[in-house]
């Protein structure tokens, strides 16, 4: 094996509470009342929607920046959101840009990176996948996204491209992401799988851990401990 894939949202990142709590400061200093935690959950959800309508050809390619600003533009109105400026709400949307990472991510992307050849590999844009590995200070030798290859997982085009621009065979290649859909549809074109248990990932986790699941490579309850085992 040669190279590792990562799933960034909810993988790497806290993109609940990063962006519940940056916006909960943004309507306070604002007086706008909203359960903020109730709309990034909301917008979450327009998450796969919006990219099926462009796998399915019902809009044109569009980038997770722009499925993003046009979700959150329903959702301003369901959620009766007052009047806000361009520039509030460009501003409001570049949240996805600015996730804090989970507690073990930094050290053992370090950990990993003496080993492997690290890469993203997200439905973000480039651009906001930058901009999140520096504010996060998760260390990558590239960024790979959707945008490159106009296809959004689970398309089968995202996790060959991704291995062909890394010059590996998809066996020497393995996802590691903490949503089991995405991950089989990497193992259904030849890659290895990496299973990342977040509990915590939409909300409070369970009293008691959830059961790792048997049919991944590797399934494990963080990543130091995946860097545990795969680089000793």
């Amino acid at each position: 094996m040669r190279a590792l894939l990562f799933d960034v949202f909810g993988t790497l990142v806290d993109w609940r509470r990063s962006i519940a709590t940056q916006l909960e400061a943004f309507g306070s200093e604002r007086r706008i009342a909203c359960d903020w935690y109730a709309l990034v959950d909301a917008w979450r959800g327009e998450y796969v929607p919006s990219m099926d309508r462009v796998r399915r050809g019902e809009q044109p390619w569009a980038n997770l920046d722009s499925l993003h600003a046009a979700s959150f533009d329903r959702l301003a109105e369901r959620f009766a959101l007052p009047s806000l400026s361009a520039i509030e709400r460009d501003w409001i949307v570049k949240r996805w840009h600015a996730l804090e990472p989970w507690p073990d991510a930094p050290a053992a992307l370090e950990r990993l990176h003496e080993h492997f050849i690290l890469a993203t590999l997200s439905n973000g844009n480039v651009a906001l996948l930058v901009d999140l590995a520096r504010h996060a200070r998760l260390r990558f030798d590239a960024i790979l996204s959707a945008e490159l290859f106009k296809h959004y997982k689970p398309d089968s085009e995202t996790y060959l491209g991704a291995a062909a621009l890394l010059g590996c065979l998809p066996a020497e290649t393995m996802l590691v992401a903490a949503h089991e859909s995405d991950l089989r549809a990497a193992a259904a074109v030849g890659l290895r799988t990496a299973f990342i248990a977040r509990p915590g990932e939409y909300g409070s986790p369970p009293a008691e851990a959830p059961a790792l699941p048997a049919e991944f490579d590797v399934a494990v309850r963080g990543l130091d401990e995946l860097a545990e085992r795969l680089a000793g």
